[in-house]
C-alpha cells in the first residue's frame, strides 16, 4: 500500500482497459507474435486484452511471487515455470506481458528464461524501465499503483482532508 512517502495512483477498470489497448496498438507493429507469456498475477488482464487485439491464441503463464503480505518486494520465487512446448511451438516471436515493471527484478528473471522475447508492460517505473521493450505510461519510482482488481469502490476524502 502507499505510504506517506509514496504517491498513490489509482487506476480504474476503464483506464486500465484503455492503457492495455494502447499497449496493443504499440505492439501491433512489433510482431507477429506466436505466443504470449504473461507474468501472473498482474499480467493476466493486460495479456487477455492484448491477445484479443492482436489475435494471439496461445497464452502461457509464468508464476512469480515477489511481494509479501506487507506489500514489500522480497526474494523472487518461481511458482510455475514456462512450458517448453509453448515457447518452441510459437510460430514467431514470444511476447511477455506484465502490468508493471517496478525494480526490474522480475523482468530480469523472466528475460533470463526467454532471452529473445519482446517484453511489454502497461506501466513502468524508472528503475525497471531498461528491462522493458514497450510500455505505455511511466510513473515515478515512489508511486504505488492501485490496480482495479486490488480496490473496491469507497468514499475518498478530498485531497486537502487526506493529509497529503
Amino acid at each position: 500500500m502507499a505510504t506517506e512517502s509514496q504517491k498513490a495512483f489509482p487506476v480504474s477498470w476503464d483506464q486500465f482497459h484503455r492503457d492495455a489497448k494502447a499497449l496493443a496498438w504499440r505492439l501491433n507493429g512489433e510482431g507477429p507474435f506466436g505466443a504470449i507469456v504473461c507474468i501472473t498475477r498482474g499480467g493476466l488482464v493486460p495479456a487477455a486484452i492484448v491477445a484479443r487485439e492482436l489475435g494471439i491464441r496461445i497464452i502461457e503463464t509464468v508464476c512469480i511471487s515477489s511481494y509479501g503480505s506487507d506489500n514489500k518486494q522480497g526474494a523472487l520465487q518461481v511458482l510455475k515455470s514456462i512450458a517448453a512446448d509453448v515457447v518452441s511451438g510459437a510460430d514467431g516471436k514470444v511476447l511477455v506481458i506484465d502490468d508493471l515493471v517496478d525494480t526490474g527484478a522480475t523482468a530480469k528473471l523472466v528475460r533470463d528464461m526467454l532471452p529473445g522475447a519482446h517484453f511489454a508492460t502497461v506501466y513502468a517505473k524508472p528503475q525497471g524501465r531498461p528491462m522493458v521493450d514497450t510500455f505505455v505510461t511511466e510513473v515515478s519510482q515512489d508511486t504505488w499503483i492501485f490496480f482495479p482488481w486490488d480496490t473496491a469502490l469507497a468514499f475518498s476524502p478530498p485531497i486537502n482532508k487526506a493529509g497529503i
